[in-house]
């Protein structure tokens, strides 16, 4: 019999549980989507090793997220970090922010599924609607997006077992396709094909760095649903760790097996490089098919990993007051912050009718927005580690306050490549529009926050002073 949580979640989660939803969040589908571009821009060495900088950059950010989840594991993660390091306001502009990372990408994996099945089906389109940037939209292309996060947001609605069940299930065909697409690289793979091996300089290789926050966010929906993981609060830490070092060694063997099968010219021209890269390396288009397959579970798992980290977060704001409570809800039966899923569920169900395009706006307008938390979460660690020494922590990341300080600024220098006149500038006006739009939003609600201290006692302190 699971135990109960302290806010009536369920204590559910085991090992497995918490590895294979963390793990199939940070996979996702933009290793096949976007694979093709990665190789292109920087090579296969510059590609790897842009994904390899920007691993270590995540690790360093993930130690501090080991030592606060296992000292505050409560729902909301970084919420409660952030609102008892530096206080009410701060805190929720970190949660706002990491609300647009997450939602972000339910939004992308909504798109990026009928873009996916168009690939398998190629004559699904009919319908057209309208054009978005250039790219006619299909009533047959949205219905795919649509049904899928009607399904996606129903799982997530009636409980978080039926949830990591499926993430399970999902996450070991994954794994599968990713071992066979590593052996194909040993069989058919030729290193001809990997030249030239770094390409496009500096610029190539920021191109490629700067999708990494985007694509290896998922490792911190550990913390968002830690009330619901029945662990020793060290080991929900050196989980969230492992499953860092597994997505890092993922990207890396994508951009190295992918860049073997097929010259870079023909990989930068293919719709779904990592595919046809399978289908070159096996001599069998079935093989293509069958990694498309598994880009397929690569969606629905990250999809599912942040539904759940995206409602847990909301329910952590309105349950601090800084949102309103109507997103602080748990269904009476199931357990779950239901009406912070159906407004995520909601939202993933517009992403489609802007089309394809929507795929590149949500990978720049999330990765800033993720960095944001990132730098928070690590300026956070810094300040408990010097106000609160004796504070108890179950994982203590090593290095110490200097941890902290070098990850905030890695981070920080990684968002700094997202404004304008650097080579990854965020689009004019989408991208722009997007980030400006979410926070115009969040100032009609940071606005009605009480400006309250850090400490222990925050959170009610923030209660009190908004019943005044």
């Amino acid at each position: 019999m699971a135990d109960t949580g302290t806010e009536g979640f369920v204590r559910t989660l085991g090992r497995w549980d918490v590895l294979a939803v963390a793990f199939g969040a940070m996979i996702g589908f933009g290793w096949i989507v976007l694979t093709g571009g990665f190789l292109e821009d920087a090579g296969t060495l510059g590609a790897a090793l842009a994904f390899l900088i920007g691993g270590v950059v995540v690790a360093l950010v993930g130690l501090t997220y080991a030592e606060l989840v296992s000292a505050m594991p409560h729902v909301g993660g970084e919420h409660n970090y952030v609102l008892r390091a530096l206080g009410s306001r701060p805190a929720f502009v970190t949660s706002w922010a990491l609300v647009l990372g997450y939602v972000s990408v339910v939004a992308f994996e909504a798109v990026a599924l009928p873009q996916t099945v168009l690939y398998l089906f190629p004559d699904m389109l009919a319908g057209r609607l309208w054009t978005v940037a250039d790219y006619d939209v299909y009533a047959s292309w949205v219905a795919v997006g649509v049904l899928a996060a009607v399904v996606m947001t129903g799982l997530n609605y009636v409980g978080v077992r039926p949830a990591a069940v499926f993430q399970a299930i999902a996450v070991l065909f994954l794994l599968a396709v990713g071992l066979a697409l590593v052996l194909g690289s040993f069989l058919g793979g030729d290193t001809a094909n990997m030249r030239p091996l770094f390409t496009g300089g500096a610029a190539g290789l920021i191109a490629v760095l700067v999708a990494t926050p985007f694509l290896f966010v998922g490792f911190d929906v550990i913390p968002q649903s830690a009330e619901e993981i029945h662990l020793p609060y060290r080991k929900i830490g050196q989980l969230l760790l492992l499953a860092v070092g597994m997505a890092v060694a993922w990207y890396v063997l994508i951009m190295l097996t992918v860049g073997s099968a097929l010259p870079a010219s023909e990989l930068a021209a293919s719709e779904l490089a990592a595919a046809d890269g399978m289908a070159a390396l096996w001599g069998s288009g079935l093989m293509g098919d069958v990694l498309v397959l598994g880009g397929i579970a690569g969606i629905l798992t990250s999809w599912n990993g942040f539904l759940i980290g995206a409602s847990r977060l909301l329910f952590a704001m309105a349950r601090s007051g800084m949102l309103p409570a109507w997103f602080g809800r748990l269904h009476p039966r199931y357990r779950t912050p239901g009406n912070a899923l159906l407004f995520i569920g909601g939202l993933s169900v517009l992403a489609p009718l802007f089309g394809r395009p929507a795929l590149v706006w949500m990978v720049d307008a999330g990765g800033l927005s993720i960095v944001i938390a990132y730098v928070m979460v690590a300026l956070s660690f810094v300040v408990l580690r010097r106000r609160e020494p004796a504070m108890e922590r179950p994982f203590r990341a090593p290095g110490g306050a200097a941890t902290g300080v070098v990850a905030g600024l890695l981070a920080l220098g990684l968002g700094t490549l997202y404004l304008p006149g650097m080579p990854a500038a965020l689009v004019w006006p989408y991208e722009w529009v997007v980030v400006a739009a979410w926070w115009l939003l969040g100032l009609v609600f940071v606005l009605r926050v009480p400006s309250v201290d850090p400490g222990p006692d925050a959170e009610q302190r923030v209660l009190t002073a908004r019943a005044r």
